[in-house]
C-alpha cells in the first residue's frame, strides 16, 4: 500500500518521477494547493478502498464522501484510476464507479463520466488523454484511445480511435422575431 500510494503521490504532487521524492513537499504542495489537496485525499480514499478491510473501506468513504462536500468532486472509489492523474481545476466532476481510466490523464472542470444504463459495461480511457471542460461521456462499453484529446463541450457516446482530437460540432444561430420573452412581467411585483 506504502509504496503504491509514494509512486501516485510522485507522479500527481510532486510532478514526475525525474523529481526527487520527499514527504515534506508531499505535505506542503497538498495544503497549500486546492489541486493537490483534493488528490492526496483521494488518493489516500483510493488505496484504503482496495483494502479488504472493512474499517478501512469505511474511512476510505468517508474520506471520499468529505472530499464531495468540500470540492463538488465525485470521483467514486470503484473507479480504476491509473498515475498521472490531474484535476487542474477541481470543481463539478463526477466519474462514475465502473469507469477505467489510463496513465496521465487530464480532466478539467464541469465534467461528466458515467454509465447510460443500457448495459453493465464500464467506460475505458485510455493514457496520455486530455478532457478539457464541460464535456460528458456518456455510454456502455466505450473505449477511448490512447493520445486523445476532447474539445470543450463535447458530447461523447461512441469509441473514439487512438491519437485523435474530439470535437462537438456546434452551431449558433440567431432568432429573428422579437423578445417572445417579457422579462417585465416577472419584474414589475
Amino acid at each position: 500500500m506504502h509504496s503504491r500510494l509514494k509512486d501516485y503521490f510522485h507522479a500527481e504532487i510532486i510532478g514526475g518521477k525525474e523529481k526527487p521524492f520527499k514527504w515534506r513537499r508531499v505535505f506542503l504542495r497538498a495544503m497549500r494547493s486546492k489541486r493537490c489537496n483534493y488528490i492526496f485525499w483521494f488518493r489516500i480514499a483510493y488505496v484504503l478502498h482496495k483494502r479488504k478491510s472493512r474499517t478501512l473501506r469505511s474511512l476510505a468513504n468517508r474520506i471520499n464522501n468529505r472530499m464531495v462536500r468540500r470540492y463538488c468532486v465525485e470521483v467514486m472509489l470503484g473507479a480504476e484510476i491509473d498515475e498521472g492523474f490531474v484535476l487542474p481545476h477541481p470543481i463539478a466532476i463526477v466519474v462514475a464507479k465502473n469507469t477505467r481510466i489510463g496513465k496521465n490523464v487530464t480532466i478539467l472542470q464541469n465534467t461528466t463520466i458515467g454509465n447510460d444504463g443500457k448495459r453493465d459495461e464500464g467506460l475505458w480511457i485510455g493514457d496520455n488523454v486530455l478532457i478539457s471542460a464541460n464535456c460528458c461521456i456518456i455510454g456502455s462499453g466505450l473505449r477511448i484511445g490512447n493520445n486523445v484529446n476532447i474539445g470543450a463541450m463535447s458530447y461523447v457516446g461512441q469509441d473514439i480511435p487512438d491519437n485523435t482530437t474530439f470535437v462537438t460540432q456546434k452551431e449558433g444561430r440567431m432568432i429573428s422575431g422579437g423578445n417572445r420573452f417579457d422579462i417585465n412581467k416577472y419584474h414589475n411585483r
